[in-house]
């Protein structure tokens, strides 16, 4: 198995380190264009985010900012983008994942669902059956996405937000912690509460 590069010296990326090696990666090293960060974790900094345009290394964005994450994504070629599940992840196996996604531990993605590219499921959150997860959205920490739901690309489901049943959530939206969405988001912006309404509504 090849060198991990792992884009983003931050905690996020201390845990997308932690799946590569239980993935099976040996060396594993960061990226960051803070000059000032030597190590993440156990793991040395070796240069800014430009190197991975000609490393010899399987890479992955550790960045939580969605649209950070795209930007360096896109520098990144896609033969060296990977895609990191970690072990105690269940995911069916007829779910389509798109390169440079991670998905942490204890989440769940039930059959007929798609992930796209740059995403983040992370710890214990849950994406049910038929979904379509768009380009770097973020599932947080124990969120729950319901059936035959459609979130567009960099939306953000916040940390213990709900999303019901067949709901369509567009683009670049941030739903705040906790909110519990019960209708279609037809407009960008931040959408919090029970049942969410858009923050400036408030």
């Amino acid at each position: 198995m090849r060198k991990l590069a792992i884009i983003g010296a931050s905690g996020h990326g201390k845990v997308i380190a932690d799946i590569a090696r239980k993935n099976g990666y040996k060396e594993i090293v960061f990226l960051d264009d803070n000059e000032n960060i030597q190590v993440c974790g156990n793991y040395p900094v070796i240069g800014e985010s430009a190197k991975a345009e000609n490393m010899d290394a399987d890479i992955i964005i550790g960045i939580g900012n969605a649209s950070i994450r795209k930007r360096i994504q896109e520098i990144v070629p896609e033969a060296n983008l990977v895609t990191l599940i970690h072990p105690n992840a269940v995911v069916a196996e007829d779910v389509m994942v798109g390169a440079g996604t991670v998905i942490m531990a204890g989440a769940v993605i039930n059959p007929g669902t798609k992930i796209g590219k740059g995403c983040i499921i992370n710890t214990c959150a849950s994406v049910d059956h038929d979904c379509d997860i768009g380009d770097y959205v973020h599932v947080a920490v124990g969120s729950h996405v319901c059936g035959t739901v459609s979130v567009g690309n960099q939306t953000w489901i916040g940390a213990g937000a709900t999303v019901i049943n067949n709901i369509y959530i567009c683009p670049e939206c941030m739903i705040g912690a906790g909110a519990v969405v019960i209708k279609n988001i037809i407009q960008n912006g931040t959408y919090i509460g029970i049942p969410a309404k858009e923050k400036n509504e408030e």
